[in-house]
Formats: structure tokens, C-alpha cells, sequence
């Protein structure tokens, strides 16, 4: 039998038949491109809770209604090449490795759509390093988690402004990239005198390492805020797929509330999740200073990380000065928000 062939409604038949396949091809496309499941990039870390949790519980899937392949990474470089490369669509991830990326793509390649996290970050020194105040760090060595990185960026800048010179400059201070498991070790065996890090390793610097808190990050930003992880998408997904991308924002928001609303029975849920993807869990007392140190929010601080591109200019890391314009798409989120009568986000500077 003959197939009849599909043939334009009266309302476009003026329209050629060029226009009508590419019409249909185009709509094909979109439907295909509903279809796919959601490639989402994330580290096992308390800083991005809100990937654990909905990863645990599954409500990310049920909010978009297709899979999600999830990417565990351990990097923020990784996750942003594996943008570049078209192997993820989004990815929790911190502001230094943004700002390269952006930058790298000349704007081109993904945006900021909602926040994570804030805070969390400080630096923690041995109660034997013979640190008790700003003019005690000569000769000392201070580990971070990556040649520069967030948390390392925020050190540099910290000696700088306090009238430090690094060793790799000819000044007294060492500044070593450490992963955040080795600061721990070599913190225990007195190799290091202190770590710039972030949560849960802060914490457990103090609980497992007898480390003590001289400073908390949080004091050297307006109002104690500033951004740790953010959101972003692929620009070809957001404007492709922008009614699941909303969906998964509001899931992103409700998750946000829910875990803090009750930060005991969250902690349950992220250290499982945490087992199952390290084969380890933290020690309840970590988990739990770790989450309640953290600021969890939808607020993407954009100021701060404005703040934290002039810090990388300034201390060398990047060699022209930011250009950030239009890194942020928040239209999105702020619907949510006025759906569930909360208040708007904003990317401006003040």
C-alpha cells in the first residue's frame, strides 16, 4: 500500500516545501532533543549537597522527567574541558574554574544559571606552628588544594594584602598544592604548618588533625558572603531544553530548602550518598560542622565572583582583566522564585 504523503495544514500551505520540511525536521529535532537524558557534571563534596541529594533521592528526575546521566568529577578544570567537549550539559562547579572557562570561550560556551553554594573556606593551622597572629607566617608552609584555585587565589591574595612575599617569589612564605587529602596527612606529620581549604576538609583538619580555625574566609567578604559553587549549562542546552532546565532550577530551589530546614536528617542522606560514590563516609561531627559552616543557596553572589575574577588579575593568574559580561542567565531561576513567592536574584554588582 501506498504511504499518503503528509502534507502542510491549510494555515501553511503558502509556505514552500523547503520551509515545511525544515519546519518538521526542526520539530523532530526538538522532541528528540526533550527526549535525552540530562548530562549532569558534579563532585562527591558537601559544597555541592544539592547534586548528593538529588542524586540520592532521585527528585532531579522527577522534576525534568527524562534520566540523568550522572558525571562524577573531581575538578574544576575536568568538568569545564568536558564541557568544551560536549560530554556534559551542566555542572556544579566553583568560581575559579568559571572564570577560566568563560574567559577560554571568549563567552561562547555556557552560562551561570543559578547558585549552589556560599562560604565554607578558610585557613587552618597546626596548634604547634607557633601561628598565633597575621605576623607569624614567615617561613611557614601553607598548603592549598590546587595551584590556583579558588581557595588558593584567596590565600595569595590574603599574604599579598598583608604584606607577604611568596617563596616562589623570593619572600618566606610557601604556598604548596596539596589534594585535600594529602594537606590532611601532611598536617598530622608536621610537614605542613597550615592549609587554605574548604569544607568538610576545614573541619576535618580541626577534628581529626587537632587543627585549629585562624581564620574564616567569610570575614574577608561584605555581609560574610560569598560564592563557593554555582550552576552552570551548555548555551545550546539552555536554549534548547529551557522548559526542563526551569523544572530542574525549581527542583535545585525546593532541594535547597529542604535540606536546610533540617540539616540533621540532610546530613543522614549526603553522607550515605557519600559512601556509596568514596566507599567512605564522614564522621557525623564532620558532616555536620561541614553543613552548618556552608551557606546552601540559589543566589549565584555574583558579586563575589566578580570580586574573585579581579583577585585572579591581580595576583597574576589571569594576564588580561576579566571580561564577565553576560555569564549569567538568570531569567529562569527568578521565575521559579516568583512562582514560589520568593525573592528575585539579581547579577548585578553593587
Amino acid at each position: 500500500m501506498r504511504r499518503k504523503a503528509i502534507q502542510p495544514p491549510a494555515s501553511v500551505r503558502g509556505v514552500t516545501s523547503v520551509a515545511w520540511t525544515i519546519l518538521l525536521l526542526s520539530c523532530g529535532s526538538q522532541a528528540q532533543a526533550a527526549g535525552k537524558p540530562l548530562r549532569l557534571g558534579y563532585f562527591p563534596n558537601v559544597t555541592h549537597a544539592q547534586a548528593l541529594y538529588a542524586r540520592a533521592n532521585g527528585e532531579f528526575e522527577k522534576a525534568i522527567g527524562v534520566p540523568i546521566e550522572w558525571v562524577s568529577l573531581n575538578a574544576g578544570p575536568s568538568a569545564i574541558e568536558a564541557l568544551f567537549v560536549n560530554a556534559i550539559d551542566a555542572a556544579f562547579i566553583g568560581p575559579s574554574p568559571t572564570i577560566n572557562g568563560y574567559m577560554k570561550s571568549k563567552g561562547e560556551k555556557f552560562v551561570i544559571v543559578a547558585g549552589a553554594a556560599g562560604g565554607g573556606a578558610g585557613l587552618v593551622v597546626r596548634e604547634d606552628s607557633g601561628i598565633e597572629t597575621e605576623q607569624d607566617f614567615d617561613g611557614k608552609v601553607i598548603a592549598t588544594p590546587q595551584l590556583g584555585n579558588t581557595q588558593d587565589l584567596a590565600a595569595r591574595a590574603w599574604f599579598l594584602n598583608k604584606g607577604y612575599r611568596l617563596r616562589e617569589k623570593g619572600g618566606t612564605v610557601a604556598l604548596v598544592p596539596l589534594s585535600n587529602p594529602d594537606q590532611l596527612t601532611m598536617f598530622r606529620k608536621r610537614q605542613i604548618d597550615g592549609a587554605w581549604t574548604v569544607e568538610p576538609w576545614l573541619s576535618r583538619l580541626q577534628l581529626e588533625g587537632s587543627g585549629r580555625l585562624f581564620l574564616e574566609e567569610k570575614t574577608l567578604w561584605p555581609e560574610g558572603r560569598y560564592v563557593t559553587t554555582h550552576l552552570i549549562v551548555n548555551k545550546r542546552f539552555l536554549a534548547e531544553r529551557r522548559e526542563m532546565l526551569k523544572n530542574l532550577l525549581a527542583a535545585h530551589v525546593a532541594i535547597t530548602r529542604e535540606i536546610n530546614a533540617d540539616k540533621a536528617a540532610a546530613a543522614k542522606i549526603l553522607n550515605e550518598q557519600l559512601k556509596k560514590e568514596t566507599g567512605k563516609a564522614l564522621k557525623p561531627e564532620v558532616i555536620s560542622r561541614a553543613l552548618n559552616r556552608v551557606e546552601l543557596t540559589w543566589d549565584p553572589i555574583a558579586s563575589s565572583l566578580r570580586k574573585s575574577a579581579d583577585i585572579a588579575h591581580g595576583v597574576g593568574f589571569l594576564k588580561s582583566a576579566p571580561r564577565l559580561e553576560r555569564l549569567y542567565s538568570l531569567e529562569l531561576l527568578n521565575e521559579v522564585l516568583r512562582e514560589k513567592n520568593l525573592s528575585e536574584v539579581s547579577d548585578a554588582t553593587p
